[in-house]
């Protein structure tokens, strides 16, 4: 098992990617500590990985949750999607943006750091967006702002702390099948409509299922990608290609 003897911290675990990648740490051997501020979805993660109630735009929950897991793998996904262009867009929208998809995870790194480098080393994978500064996406003008932002923090870190045993990588998926997709997608009044355009723009002519966004963090988190760091891995059916 690729992940055996490691201690992983996961945000946003309990639904969509962040749930899929809790399990499948586990699956390969990692000892898991899963957080989300939505307690009842905790609840459905399978038996042997703890749970933990937390809110990651509070620094002093984001210290315990550290403290209570000295954590080799920091696993960083929670976020929320803002439609609308830049005249839509307001301050409230931006600020709160900004402090969930971006300052939680200057927050758990910042928390999480000083143990890793004092045993030695440790392995952070960040939830960015192919909508970044990878691609320009119609009506996601805050989104794309912060996601941007999250590859910016994750290539610093990085190059901070290459020679500290640390490697900070960000997965940059396309369109993932997940609840709050769909709870957007029934949002715009045309859910069947909505889906075929989200489809449309990948290639591969489907979107991406949760567990193949996992499958990447296993690969950063593991040894297997102990010469890759500071990369935003792009995940996205073909999306970005041309």
């Amino acid at each position: 098992m690729r992940l055996s003897g490691k201690r992983a911290l996961c945000t946003a675990s309990a639904q969509g990617i962040g749930r899929a990648t809790a399990i499948a740490f586990a699956r390969e051997g990692a000892t898991v500590l899963a957080t989300d501020r939505n307690a009842e979805g905790l609840k459905g993660l399978p038996e042997g990985i703890e749970t933990f109630v937390l809110d990651v735009t509070d620094q002093a929950a984001v210290d315990e949750a550290v403290a209570r897991t000295k954590p080799d793998i920091l696993f960083n996904c929670a976020g929320v999607v803002h439609g609308g262009t830049i005249e839509q867009a307001t301050d409230e929208d931006f600020d709160f943006a900004f402090e969930l998809n971006v300052k939680s995870i200057f927050r758990t790194i910042r928390a999480a750091v000083p143990g890793m480098v004092e045993r030695g080393g440790g392995t952070i994978v960040n939830i960015a967006s192919a909508a970044s500064s990878i691609i320009g996406v119609p009506n996601r003008c805050v989104y794309g702002a912060s996601k941007a932002g999250i590859i910016g923090l994750t290539k610093s870190v990085a190059v901070d702390y290459v020679t500290k045993g640390i490697r900070v990588n960000a997965i940059c998926p396309g369109t993932v099948d997940s609840p709050s997709l769909h709870e957007r997608l029934r949002a715009t009044g045309d859910y069947e409509g909505a889906m075929k355009s989200f489809i449309a723009r990948q290639p591969m002519g489907r979107i991406a299922q949760a567990e193949e966004i996992a499958a990447m963090a296993v690969y950063l988190a593991s040894d297997e990608s102990a010469f890759v760091t500071g990369q935003a891995m792009v995940i996205d059916g073909g999306w970005t290609a041309s």
